[in-house]
């Protein structure tokens, strides 16, 4: 989405540093219900409340990742996934 792309970069984390992105997110979180909403704000919350990466990295978008840890991230994205429709499906059946 754009907040994410905005994210990626030193430049975009700052503006949206600057406009307060930070709060609206957080009241955002406190009232969604959509579990991959609350995940998308989980995340952009810890990029922008996060240390600033070291030179060289400051574009998340071409950061290398590690083969191993990509996977590892994958299959935490895939049970994170997984959860949300369990959820999802035990709500649906009540």
């Amino acid at each position: 989405g754009l907040l994410e792309g905005l994210a990626a970069t030193k430049p975009g984390r700052c503006h949206l540093r600057s406009q307060g992105s930070y709060l609206v997110l957080r009241e955002l979180h406190t009232w969604e219900k959509d579990p991959e909403v609350l995940s998308t704000c989980e995340k952009l919350i810890q990029v922008l409340i996060g240390d600033e990466p070291e030179e060289g990295m400051e574009n998340l978008l071409e950061v290398t990742i590690p083969e191993e840890m990509e996977r590892r991230l994958r299959d935490l994205d895939r049970e994170e996934e997984e959860e949300r429709r369990r959820r999802k499906e035990l709500k649906m059946s009540r």
